[in-house]
């Protein structure tokens, strides 16, 4: 090999080298691995609201007389299920947090459904109900599992594109933006609590009446098992 391919072979491997520290590959690297753990959000969100119709049609089945409960949590999961957040959105932090906030009321109102269940034990006994809280409460963790996950991906993506030498060519070739993460908040890190420990166990009462006050249980309710 001649001297001048030598230099070539030199320029060409510190010019790859000086463009790979400048984020050229880690950047896009980092943001796609951010957006596939978002999918994973995406999905189990998914999958939650894909249980709850037949769970708020078995609930209405045994408990007909708790239509404003069953109404909250239909109306709360349709509010969800029509925001779609795109990646591009990601970058959005308005857009996400009307996003994240569907989400919190649907996890509030499944709250709300699961203290309106424990006035009624001969449901809490029927086997379809029993499936429909354990998938429930499988799939609120993988919420909570996939949500953590993508915050890790995001402050990976958001901490390579604001540091140097990556920033570079995050900025320059890129034009990458910071990602928007999930905040940790109590509602939004909380799953509803599904305690089938007691099925069959409760005494039984009569149904309770719809309150003004969806938070509190009616004075004649039992008091509901802690979250």
């Amino acid at each position: 090999m001649s001297v001048m391919s030598s230099i070539r072979v030199v320029i060409v491997a510190a010019a790859a080298l000086a463009l790979t520290a400048c984020g050229i590959n880690s950047v896009p690297a980092a943001e796609e691995n951010a957006k596939a753990r978002w999918a994973d959000v995406q999905s189990a969100y998914q999958r939650r609201a894909d249980l709850i119709p037949n769970l708020v049609s078995t609930v209405r089945g045994a408990a007909a007389s708790e239509t404003q409960i069953l109404t909250q949590v239909t109306e709360a999961r349709s509010r969800a299920t029509s925001i779609n957040i795109t990646t591009d959105d990601l970058s959005n932090p308005a857009e996400f947090q009307r996003f994240q906030d569907a989400q919190n009321q649907l996890t509030q109102a499944l709250g709300q459904l699961r203290t309106v269940v424990e006035n009624y034990p001969e449901l809490k006994s029927q086997g379809r109900f029993q499936d429909l809280m354990q998938s429930l409460e499988g799939t609120e963790n993988q919420v909570n599992v996939a949500r953590v996950r993508y915050n890790e991906a995001v402050q990976a993506y958001n901490t390579e594109i604001r540091t140097f030498p990556s920033i570079i060519g995050a900025r320059i070739v890129h034009g990458a933006q910071p990602m928007t993460p999930f905040e940790a908040s109590a509602t939004a890190q909380t799953a509803p609590t599904v305690n089938l420990d007691d099925i069959g166990t409760a005494p039984a009462a009569a149904p309770a009446q719809p309150v003004a006050n969806d938070n509190a249980p009616a004075a004649d309710e039992p008091a509901a098992a802690a979250n």
